[in-house]
């Protein structure tokens, strides 16, 4: 296949310029293609990897990180953009041009959300960085539930919708059980050791159409749960840290720095918002549209129904740890959006929204009072949800303390560390 494939040269004069002509993934390349994905939460992705491949979809996780990825981004994407497209966008071209991939035979998957957030256009950003260098004939799939883009190789279908869900579902319970442990480890590497066992074990449970039924979920997390409280625990005194922030930047590790080992080291137990949360979040923001703005009342149902699927779920993550261990159970996403009444409203739905806020009411009133807000830097929606709620929150909950960190190709490591450092130092003054 020519590099120059899919391309549209528009002659301008003096210079040949490369117009952003989507190439779409077919049906003949879903035979052969591999498709790459960014890898920002590890347990969770790797279900999801697993989901899409019983549906005939080869996935590949992209596990390259480092400076390299963060230089290729700057090289490729406009300096001011999103640092999270800096990365992911990184991060994809340095695969394809690692020698590790047929270029001919590959394929890119971003997220497209529809909304305001500038999220919504890294897609296009993508597709001016590979014409650039020089890869624009591999298709890039827009991973989207709001009709954006199709294509005819590959169909976001209610069942791998509803799959997906479980998958998070399973890949919030084992971050939630880990973050409650591994600060305690007597034996480190304990919870590590579980969750590879277990995610091999639904792994091989997803290949044989099983553990998407309720039952048979209740089942697994039934036993997850209690693997967890057979972990030997030193339970000492912690200085407990939760997180917050823009999503990827909240979950990878490669945009915050190994932001929770870092915690982690620092003799700190974490707590970091479950992903169903968010996605709760963006079914109910649908919702909230169409009862503003009017829309179709079958499309209005059938969002309703999904939303109760994952009310579903949640509840049934929320019973089995809160009947078959003494782990914190997570909090309902009807209850976060119950704190934020009189604080900020639900029009708020930019980026993380109105969530943001929330998650930081939430985080305190669990016990959770020192907060690290982990943002982009110029991420405008985060910033005003974020970094701007944070008097308000104080004045709700005089002991919070909360600092917000930047991150960005230019911010320092130290510098972030040292901040975070001071915030932990307080914490423990007020002890």
């Amino acid at each position: 296949m020519s590099e120059n494939m899919g391309q549209k040269s528009v002659n301008t004069g003096s210079h040949d310029f490369v117009s952003d002509t989507r190439v779409e993934f077919t049906k003949e390349m879903r035979k052969e293609y591999t498709i790459l994905i960014p890898d920002m939460l590890p347990v969770h992705f790797k279900l999801l990897r697993n989901i899409l491949s019983q549906h005939g979809y080869r996935v590949g996780l992209l596990k390259n990180t480092g400076r390299r990825v963060v230089d290729t981004g700057l090289k490729y994407v406009h300096n001011d953009t999103c640092y999270p497209a800096l990365l992911v966008i990184g991060q994809m071209i340095s695969a394809l041009q690692s020698g590790k991939y047929d270029l001919n035979k590959v394929a890119l998957m971003i997220t497209q959300t529809g909304g305001g957030c500038r999220a919504s256009n890294y897609i296009h950003l993508l597709r001016k960085a590979l014409q650039k260098a020089g890869l624009g004939h591999v298709p890039v799939i827009s991973l989207n539930i709001s009709g954006l883009e199709s294509n005819s190789g590959f169909s976001l279908t209610p069942e791998i919708i509803y799959q997906a869900l479980i998958g998070l579902t399973y890949g919030d319970l084992f971050m939630l059980l880990k973050n409650q442990t591994r600060s305690y480890e007597i034996n480190k590497g304990d919870a590590d050791a579980l969750i590879e066992k277990w995610v091999k074990e639904l792994s091989g449970q997803l290949k044989r159409r099983k553990g998407y039924t309720l039952k048979g979920m209740e089942r697994n997390m039934k036993a997850i749960v209690e693997d967890f409280t057979q972990i030997p625990l030193n339970k000492v005194k912690k200085t407990k840290v939760g997180i917050v922030g823009e999503i990827y930047v909240k979950y990878s590790s490669m945009a915050n720095n190994d932001l929770e080992n870092f915690l982690v080291e620092q003799d700190c137990e974490v707590m970091v918002p479950g992903v169903m949360g968010f996605m709760m979040f963006k079914i109910d923001n649908r919702i909230e549209d169409i009862n503003l703005y009017g829309g179709n009342i079958a499309k209005k149902k059938a969002i309703q129904a999904l939303m109760k699927y994952c009310e579903m779920l949640e509840k049934a993550l929320y019973e089995s740890v809160s009947k078959y261990s003494d782990f914190l159970p997570p909090s309902r996403y009807a209850h976060i959006k119950s704190l934020i009444n009189g604080v900020v409203g639900l029009g708020n739905k930019m980026g993380e929204g109105w969530l943001l806020t929330a998650e930081m009411l939430e985080l305190a009133e669990i016990g959770y009072e020192n907060i690290i807000c982990a943002q982009p830097f110029g991420c405008l929606p985060n910033h005003i949800v974020g970094k701007g709620m944070i008097r308000k929150v104080k004045e709700i909950y005089p002991k919070a303390n909360i600092v917000p960190i930047d991150y960005d190709p230019g911010a320092t490591k130290v510098n972030q560390e040292n901040r975070i450092k001071l915030m932990i130092s307080v914490a423990r003054e007020e002890e």
